[in-house]
């Protein structure tokens, strides 16, 4: 029988493989803690697993999210509040804030960075209040949990291009779609008022183009 050589994958295909992040492991000192914290912000609980030498592994999931986090006994060797940075994104900064607040979290203010672009590190070069022009990806609010791993909002609300294939919108929540209309009306409302005032009869075809265009990162209708 003649032998057969392992099949080799070109570097193109390789260069199209998918991955997907849908795991970030965080360390904690105490386990039980994370998750009252976690669950309490009203993260979905989607497991609670031990095993042999004090093994445990939790995940939970943020409201909307794609990726989950998990924390536990022996599933990392980083030091319990290292990770820092974690960025969770929100179409309204004041709304989730507040909602977060709510639940018993240790917020900050929403804050823009002095750069006008990405944030520095801890609280360096902080501005207090949402970026001067609500521009998307500039304002932020953060909070850690019990044991200092710290997470960010992160407002945004057009996506830059090649993010999202321009196919279509999706929406995660009731919310996020709400505070989406609220913008594509008032860019209708611009829109009416260049016209000259006049009632637009295909506002719903524009509303959708508005909506695609947006979250594609693509030019938006005038």
């Amino acid at each position: 029988m003649a032998s057969q050589e392992p099949r080799t994958r070109s570097p193109s295909h390789v260069d199209h493989v998918d991955m997907k992040l849908e795991v970030v492991v965080i360390p904690v000192s105490d386990v039980d803690r994370a998750k009252s914290f976690y669950t309490g912000l009203g993260w979905r609980l989607d497991a609670d697993v031990s095993g042999k030498d004090g093994f445990r592994v939790v995940q939970v999931t943020p409201p909307g999210s794609p990726c989950s986090v998990i924390f536990g006994s022996n599933v990392t060797a980083a030091a319990p509040g290292s990770a820092q940075g974690l960025h969770l994104v929100v179409s309204d900064i004041e709304m989730a804030r507040a909602a977060v607040a709510a639940r018993g979290a240790e917020m900050s203010g929403v804050f823009h960075d002095a750069g006008g672009v990405f944030h520095h590190k801890g609280s360096d070069q902080r501005l207090p209040g949402p970026h001067p022009s609500r521009s998307s990806y500039g304002s932020f609010a953060s909070f850690s949990d019990p044991d200092g791993n710290g997470w960010l909002f992160q407002e945004v609300t057009a996506r830059l291009p090649g993010r999202i294939a321009g196919t279509g919108a999706a929406f995660t929540s009731a919310s996020d779609l709400a505070s989406a209309l609220r913008r594509v009306a008032a860019a209708h409302g611009e829109h009416e008022k260049r016209d000259g005032g006049k009632h637009d009869e295909n506002w719903p075809e524009w509303y959708a183009d508005y909506l695609v265009k947006e979250q594609a990162g693509e030019t938006l209708p005038t």
